[in-house]
């Protein structure tokens, strides 16, 4: 797979190729402009991408995730922070190899992954297109598509979800139960978010939230969450309910874990998974209904 960097800014929208996506991560990208998030898309199948971004810088907590898939990050560039964690032998990534767009738009905005760039950009590397040693093995646990998680059924302590707003003051991330569809439409800056290449509005699945404290690494903003923890809380949303889980992840390349109250790793709906980083000073303003 890959891991892809995606501008969040406003001026960005719309954003191209998202609906092709099978995880996307939401995360504040700096502690400045109201914590501005920025997006990390993971996908498997990435030959089939016909246009993906913008592409925009990357920051440690990326990197981080991306080893637990043995993804390849793309990425343009990145404080220097970033550099001993791409240093490390798992870290595997592209930066400003991709193809520029004219938009109409500013440069910081018009970098796109088009058909070919990653192909081009491999065979210039020691890349491989399989997984490498490096690979942890299967990440989530999936039921079967036939036989769906319904958390209400199996939770006594499950919740109504319909409306999961977000404390995220720059855009306002909301994710919305869709009955018709059984997804949650995600929305931003006030209005859905469509995809620019089909039009598709961006929905999930899946919704994993984390209570993730994080360390500045300077008055610039620069941060890294402290994703490598244990025992942290956070919650599960599939299908109009909600359950209270914790999270682990144990080490740089494993995978994060999700457990019930009772201690045992949950299965989650086969589809497309969001997965939320809720700074933990903010985890209280976090709205489910």
């Amino acid at each position: 797979p890959i891991a892809v960097m995606v501008d969040n800014e406003s001026l960005a929208l719309p954003h191209f190729g998202l609906s092709e996506a099978d995880v996307v991560y939401e995360l504040m990208n700096s502690t400045l402009n109201g914590r501005i998030t920025r997006l990390m898309c993971l996908v498997k199948d990435w030959g089939a991408i016909e246009q993906m971004g913008s592409i925009r810088s990357v920051r440690p907590t990326n990197i981080l995730l991306a080893a637990e898939w043995n993804a390849v990050l793309c990425h343009d560039g990145g404080p220097f922070y970033i550099d001993p964690y791409l240093a490390a032998d798992y870290a595997a990534h592209f930066s400003g190899l991709f193809s520029r767009v004219k938009n109409g738009k500013s440069t910081e905005y018009t970098e796109y992954i088009l058909p070919g760039d990653l192909d081009k950009a491999l065979a210039n590397s020691d890349y491989s297109k399989e997984y490498n040693k490096y690979y942890p093995g299967p990440h989530y646990q999936f039921a079967n598509p036939s036989t769906p998680v319904e958390l209400d059924s199996t939770y006594s302590d499950a919740f109504d979800a319909k409306v999961v707003k977000l404390p995220f003051p720059h855009n306002k991330s909301t994710l919305t139960y869709n009955e018709s569809t059984g997804t949650y439409d995600y929305s931003e800056y006030g209005k859905d978010h469509l995809d620019g290449e089909d039009n598709e509005i961006l929905t999930f699945k899946n919704v994993l939230l984390q209570y993730c404290t994080f360390h500045q690494y300077d008055e610039n903003g620069y941060m890294i969450f402290n994703c490598i923890d244990s025992g942290k809380e956070g919650y599960y949303i599939t299908n109009g309910k909600a359950i209270k889980v914790t999270w682990t992840k144990a080490g740089e390349m494993e995978p994060t874990r999700y457990y019930d109250m009772d201690g045992n790793e949950i299965t989650i709906n086969t589809g497309k998974t969001y997965v939320g980083f809720v700074p933990d000073d903010n985890w209280d303003e976090v709205s489910i209904q």
